[in-house]
């Protein structure tokens, strides 16, 4: 849950409602029907609402070419194929992971509803974005929503020198009583895939221990980050660990490619489906006990962790707390783009005929 990078000089902000058109626009002038369009934009915007800068709207151009070279089906027919009581499992057609989780942690929710619990397996999916912005859909409903998937691989193991998970992220968000949900979305690695090309187009370095080079040393040169390093530091085990709990989750649950058989995100083949796995889960607080215990729990978990003493100069926040301050600033200043996006924007602006977000003068 680490923050972004601050926002350099040369970034420039824009209005969250004109930033979701454009993306809405675009994929649509890319082929993708209505329904994947939306479910794309709106896990996109979530993440740059929020500040997760690197599963945000940066996303939009990899979209394009996923959709236009054949890797994503821009018209998918997602539906269940099985299920039993509680669970279910879903396959996405080849389509947009957005869509295609959206869809499954509906159907948990549904199936919640009906026991207490829901867990839906995706398969035949693809790069879904933030996981944060699915668990959150169920935490708006009065749920406790999870949601994980598995990627290429681009993380070394503990102690390792290859490329073994992919980020695999985890993500959870919970009810909160008058308040915003207690939202946790973590890679499992030390940083995002993403992030690090985040930080090549903000010329900024690494920040320590998070990436390795080609033989597996750290090094904080985003050119010549090779591989990640597994969350935790010197006790990075925990980190692979974490990746492998979501691995079976995500792709042995499902049948789908285990992190080092997919196809490498960046290509370069953008016209073969890379099978991604992912996994949501639902769950009912008051089928576990009374609503208004559950509620109290909260309130008063949340109440002593906020007023726990914190070292000078820190401050002591749950979960979700950052991203969702971040968010009324953004809501307020704007969303920022980075340089490399702005480029990527106005060529499509320009290749579809839309009106790029920063206006006509680019500002």
């Amino acid at each position: 849950m680490a923050a972004a990078p601050a926002t350099p000089a040369t970034d420039r902000r824009v209005a969250a409602q004109r930033l979701g058109a454009f993306c809405l626009a675009v994929l649509g002038a890319a082929g993708a029907d209505a329904a994947t369009a939306r479910a794309a934009t709106d896990a996109m915007m979530h993440g740059s609402c929020l500040g997760i800068d690197s599963h945000g709207v940066r996303l939009l151009d990899h979209y394009v070419r996923a959709l236009e070279g054949g890797r994503v089906n821009p018209r998918p027919s997602v539906r269940i194929v099985s299920g039993f009581g509680a669970v279910a499992a879903l396959d996405a057609d080849d389509g947009h992971g957005a869509l295609a989780t959206f869809e499954a942690m509906r159907h948990a929710m549904e199936l919640c509803g009906r026991f207490g619990i829901g867990a839906v397996a995706i398969r035949n999916s693809s790069h879904f974005g933030p996981a944060g912005a699915f668990a959150l859909r169920a935490a708006e409903a009065g749920m406790i929503g999870l949601a994980v998937c598995n990627s290429d691989s681009f993380v070394r193991l503990h102690g390792g020198a290859v490329r073994f998970h992919g980020t695999n992220p985890i993500a959870c968000a919970v009810p909160v009583p008058q308040g915003r949900p207690w939202l946790l979305d973590m890679a499992t690695s030390a940083i995002p895939y993403n992030r690090i090309q985040l930080y090549k187009s903000l010329g900024e370095p690494l920040p320590p221990a998070v990436a390795s080079d080609a033989s597996g040393f750290d090094t904080r040169d985003p050119h010549e980050a090779e591989m990640l390093a597994p969350l935790g530091g010197a006790f990075g085990f925990k980190g692979a660990g974490l990746a492998g709990l979501v691995e079976i989750l995500s792709a042995v649950l499902s049948g789908m490619k285990l992190s080092f058989d997919i196809a490498p995100m960046a290509g370069p083949d953008f016209s073969t489906p890379r099978k991604l796995g992912a996994f949501v889960m639902a769950l009912k607080p008051s089928a576990f006990l009374d609503e208004a215990a559950f509620r109290a729990g909260m309130e008063r978990y949340l109440d002593a962790l906020r007023r726990a003493p914190a070292r000078p100069g820190e401050a002591v926040m749950a979960p979700g707390d950052r991203e969702w301050a971040e968010a009324d600033r953004r809501a307020t200043a704007g969303i920022p783009i980075d340089p490399a996006t702005q480029t990527a924007f106005r060529a499509l602006a320009a290749r579809f005929g839309i009106k790029p977000p920063f206006g006509e003068d680019g500002g």
